[in-house]
């Protein structure tokens, strides 16, 4: 069927409407305005913020020289160096290894759920601690558990798994606002529109 046969919702022939459009708009604003269509509904993807927290000063450093051209590393060897990090950095993922001397890596995941709810985390250790694990996932909130030594291209798959889960959790929320808001306004003009009859 040809576009003069074709008729919008109200019945007005599609072919009109088009003419109708671009008188109204130049080609090169048609072309922006069906590029940009329904890109304001997500968050542009920001590059991954990760905090590891480890003792092991070796450990942190290595991390970071083999991923900090990838992602943004910010890195801790003791809790306070972490909470000071997690409140200055937006970041989305959380590293942690198990057996640290102040406190435990469950221990600290535990500690920052409250406060720092959105960042996913990960559990990084070199012993295979059963007990560790299921604390980790029922107290630490753990999306992962990661055993060291890691493959290089594992963790970084690890991350880049646990980053697009929190970019998911954050359109969603940012369209159930979106949503939220234009139900509201919506409602809001139909009952204009009742006012007015």
């Amino acid at each position: 069927m040809k576009n003069e046969n074709k008729r919008t919702e109200d019945g007005t022939p599609l072919k009109t409407e088009l003419d109708k459009i671009k008188t109204e708009f130049t080609d090169e604003e048609i072309r922006s305005q069906i590029k940009s269509y329904g890109q304001d509904f997500t968050t542009p993807r920001e590059k991954i913020r990760i905090l590891y927290l480890d003792d092991e000063r070796d450990e942190l450093e290595s991390f970071q020289s083999l991923f900090r051209r990838i992602f943004e590393v910010h890195i801790a060897s003791t809790p306070e160096k972490a909470y000071e990090i997690l409140k200055t950095k937006n970041v989305h993922i959380v590293l942690t290894d198990q057996r640290m001397d102040l406190m435990t890596g469950v221990e600290f995941l535990e500690s920052i759920v409250e406060d720092y709810p959105d960042p996913v985390r990960i559990l990084v250790t070199g012993y295979s601690d059963i007990t560790a694990v299921i604390n980790s996932i029922n107290q630490g909130q753990v999306y992962k558990y990661i055993s060291k030594p890691y493959p290089r291209e594992a963790m970084q798959k690890s991350i880049e798994n646990a980053a697009e889960v929190y970019f998911l959790r954050k359109d969603r929320q940012e369209l159930i606002q979106k949503l939220t808001r234009a139900c509201s306004q919506l409602e809001f003009l139909l009952r204009q529109g009742s006012l007015d009859v």
